[in-house]
């Protein structure tokens, strides 16, 4: 398949990596002025995990293009959330009929979140991968496993076609019954880590705290009552991170999910992304449904952030 990815961003490079190992074409669009800035190559250090666990060391020479022609047969967007309404609004005239992926942490509801690109054109999934970028080097990871939305009624050839591409690359798919809901509870967790990032000062950092995630075990009971309120469910994880006794979560992630030598610790080591987007959109939420989130509202108050909570209106 010939596949573009939106954007060179960490998702979108480690992925077209594995699909150009399996024999497809990958090609980058970039915004004007980035085809000079990130240039014709990039470092990779990451490990692949599809098979056993493989450290990938390279120099890997990149495709960049800064339009978009009508050649591909998939456009895969993995942007910061708040990067789609202007991904969306842009494929929706520069993309025709190609289909597309959307790769990405989601808030809104999904027919929103890519306005006005059809439904009918789109299928959702999310990556399992993490890492960073810094000076035009990837450090980071990608696991075996991605999560992607059953077909819905009219997207069955989508479908089939990212299925036949994960599969050709020898990744194992999560197909997902209730994407809306997976990706609700995702980003409610993410919004639950963010602020204890935002807390400590940095992704990193936060691994340095033995009590970091009882916090985030705390925070996600806040978002539960928002969760509800705009109609989602918790699901497994939401409940367990809600459920267990913080002091007994912090001990299952520092010496199991994150502990020294594992792929996910490894990811927020290197992960140098900047928290807060998320915190923001669903304590903007809490307030207009009159639920109280102190924990996360006041993780905001010394950064850029705070203004935004206390005005809605703000962008």
């Amino acid at each position: 398949m010939r596949i573009l990815f939106f954007g060179r961003g960490l998702i979108s490079t480690q992925y077209a990596w594995a699909f150009e190992q399996a024999g497809h074409t990958v090609e980058f669009y970039v915004r004007k002025g980035r085809k000079e800035t990130f240039g014709s190559s990039i470092e990779l250090e990451m490990w692949d995990a599809r098979k056993g666990k493989k450290l990938i060391k390279e120099s890997w020479n990149v495709k960049l293009h800064e339009e978009i022609l009508p050649k591909y047969d998939l456009i895969i967007v993995s942007v910061n959330t708040e990067q789609l309404p202007g991904a969306a609004q842009f494929l929706a005239t520069a993309a025709g009929d190609t289909p597309i992926l959307i790769f990405n942490n989601i808030w809104q509801d999904l027919k929103s979140s890519i306005a006005p690109l059809s439904m009918n054109n789109v299928v959702f999934g999310f990556p399992g991968a993490g890492g960073g970028i810094a000076d035009n080097r990837l450090r980071g990871g990608f696991l075996k496993m991605v999560f992607l939305e059953k077909p819905r009624v009219g997207t069955e050839h989508i479908n089939n076609k990212v299925r036949e591409l994960f599969e050709s690359a020898h990744f194992k798919i999560n197909w997902i019954k209730d994407m809306q809901n997976w990706l609700w509870n995702h980003f409610a967790m993410n919004a639950a880590m963010e602020t204890e990032v935002i807390r400590r000062g940095s992704f990193p950092a936060v691994l340095n705290h033995r009590d970091s995630f009882s916090n985030v075990g705390l925070n996600m009971r806040e978002l539960i009552p928002v969760l509800k309120a705009r109609g989602a469910k918790p699901d497994a994880t939401s409940l367990m991170l809600t459920k267990v006794p913080p002091g007994l979560l912090g001990i299952l992630f520092n010496k199991v999910i994150f502990a020294k030598g594992s792929l996910p610790r490894l990811f927020m080591e290197h992960n140098n992304s900047k928290a807060g987007f998320a915190v923001l959109e669903v304590v903007r939420e809490a307030k207009k449904a009159g639920i109280p989130l102190p924990r996360l509202t006041a993780a905001f108050e010394n950064t850029e952030y705070h203004k935004s909570i206390e005005n809605p209106l703000l962008p």
